[in-house]
């Protein structure tokens, strides 16, 4: 009786470990994943049909390479129209029938919204947003920047400032939108670490079509250097062509939503010259396509591709690098098993399009390179080394 009573126990462990087997041999069987609540339709369609397209490009050229340690990648993705309820009715959806490990969002709201979401089912995210608030490792531990966030943004900008013009004065143009003010109060301490001189702090509504008291403010302040942000277009020419006929030398800047190729053409002359950061290589760039990424983006699609296009191929590119790190150390990919992958990533190479290695400070990638409009050439030239805010 006692050796039948020793052989049910043993029977009993093996069952025991058998079970908690399952869903890893379950996980090394079946494809990888990723979900996206994309704007496909609504006010940043413009951005979202390239990110939708960015990912599922690098997604089908990752599978041509074997996918991720011989499993294949699955992009499963809606459209939220940009409406924060309808990006979490998506996630929601895709999440229910779907073992997602990764998820692309559409929006800072969005981000914000689903972090406790995301700790429940223990599922990494990045997205659209570099929003400062989500470079914080305690309050969002399953989010990550695949770039700087918006005051590292502003930050490479001064850098540039300081190093080509020390003790230079510089205004700080934003909307008065959480976007807009995000990195302000940042941006306005980094400037004076720096040596520089804060000159004047304007805030416009969003998209205003009357700027004439922003604009006399400005003069007032004939700043060295005026840092846009908040903005995708407008109000930026109109400022830069009041600037001009009131006769001042104020040189313009943006972050990187305003530096797509398509706003720079849009703005018209009132480009020429100016200047933003960008954490990625333009698509058009000669020494872009000795990368292995860079070429396999210029193979796969000829024609310029915008800079929203790149930024959702990198975000594919570090997921898998992600996921590959995490699968060679024998973890399941799941959200807190990925961040601890994650942050042991050191010297990331992201094939060029991104001009040096990198690594996770926080929850960004803090890199960098100023470029400047150049209308008569048609493009966007580079003017810095990448800057490294680690």
């Amino acid at each position: 009786m006692k050796g039948k009573q020793i052989l049910s126990a043993i029977a009993a462990v093996l069952a025991l470990l058998l079970a908690a087997a399952m869903p890893a041999l379950a996980e090394e069987k079946n494809d990888i994943v990723i979900g996206g609540s994309m704007p496909l339709t609504g006010p940043f369609a413009f951005a979202g049909i390239q990110f939708n397209r960015g990912l599922r490009d690098y997604m089908e050229w990752l599978n041509e390479q074997g996918g991720i340690e011989g499993r294949k990648v699955r992009y499963v993705a809606e459209d939220t129209g940009y409406e924060p309820d309808q990006s979490v009715a998506v996630f929601r959806r895709i999440t229910s029938r779907e073992n997602v490990s990764f998820y692309f969002g559409d929006s800072t709201a969005f981000h914000q919204t689903i972090n406790r979401e995301l700790d429940r089912r223990d599922i990494m995210m990045t997205g659209a947003s570099f929003a400062s608030e989500l470079n914080d490792t305690e309050r969002y531990p399953l989010q990550f920047m695949h770039g700087p966030d918006y005051s590292e943004q502003v930050a490479i900008l001064l850098r540039h400032i300081a190093e080509e013009d020390p003790g230079a004065r510089v205004a700080f143009i934003y909307s008065d939108t959480e976007f807009g003010r995000d990195p302000i109060s940042a941006g306005r301490e980094t400037a004076e670490e720096l040596g520089l001189e804060v000159a004047a702090r304007i805030v416009t509504p969003p998209g205003a079509a009357d700027i004439s008291s922003a604009a006399l403010e400005l003069r007032r302040a004939r700043p060295d250097y005026a840092i846009f942000h908040g903005y995708i277009l407008a109000p930026i020419p109109d400022f830069i062509r009041r600037a001009r006929q009131m006769g001042m030398e104020t040189r313009f800047m943006g972050t990187y939503y305003s530096m797509d190729q398509s706003i720079i053409d849009e703005m018209g002359e009132a480009a020429d010259g100016f200047m933003g950061v960008m954490p990625y290589r333009y698509f058009y760039e000669e020494d872009a396509g000795e990368s292995e990424l860079m070429r396999a983006i210029h193979e796969r699609n000829d024609e310029y591709q915008t800079i929203y296009y790149i930024q959702a191929w990198v975000a594919g590119s570090m997921m898998a690098q992600i996921a590959r790190e995490t699968l060679a150390r024998g973890e399941p990919l799941k959200g807190s098993r990925m961040r601890a992958s994650m942050e042991g990533l050191d010297e990331v190479d992201t094939g060029g399009v991104i001009g040096v290695p990198v690594r996770f400070r926080g929850n960004s990638l803090p890199v960098g390179r100023i470029y400047r409009a150049d209308v008569e050439a048609g493009r966007m030239v580079p003017v810095s080394d990448w800057i490294d805010l680690d």
